[in-house]
């Protein structure tokens, strides 16, 4: 966990990694609620006989499971103190570049790519996310995140 007293002392950190995030381990229990809540019931997510026999092996995660795990990696691996509010701003791309199988463990490289200062004493940041698959060179899913942060 990396802890910054202000979002100021964050700022000074663009252009670096900031934190990598603890592994976490995607059940299929996470894919079929995932599934439920969106109503993505590919048997590519969901049916485990059938995916047995696809491309991969076995079940995969939803692209956007992966995607939706962003806040889970900033939140338990950078603590802003000052900060009494931060909101998703959005993304300004995101490819899954490595199919996620049930099982996998994932975890986030988290890199500051931009601090602007914006109304009502904040912060927009940019941040460059990888997530990796243990065990393979090539990542899950990389996307760059939009912050906003307020004091």
């Amino acid at each position: 966990m990396k802890t910054f007293q202000t979002l100021a002392e964050l700022a000074t950190c663009v252009g670096q990694e900031v934190a990598v995030s603890d592994w976490i381990t995607i059940t299929q229990q996470q894919v079929n609620t995932f599934a439920d809540a969106t109503g993505d019931h590919q048997w590519i997510h969901v049916d485990a006989e059938k995916a047995k026999a696809g491309p991969f092996g076995g079940t995969i995660a939803h692209g956007f499971l992966t995607l939706s795990l962003l806040p889970r990696f900033l939140e338990s691996s950078v603590v802003i103190n000052d900060v009494r509010m931060g909101i998703n701003y959005g993304l300004n791309k995101v490819r899954f570049i490595n199919p996620v199988l049930v099982g996998s463990r994932l975890r986030a490289r988290m890199s500051l790519a931009a601090s602007e200062n914006i109304e009502n004493n904040g912060k927009q940041m940019v941040w460059d996310i990888t997530i990796e698959i243990e065990g393979k060179d090539k990542p899950a899913c990389v996307a760059q995140a939009v912050i906003r942060s307020y004091t």
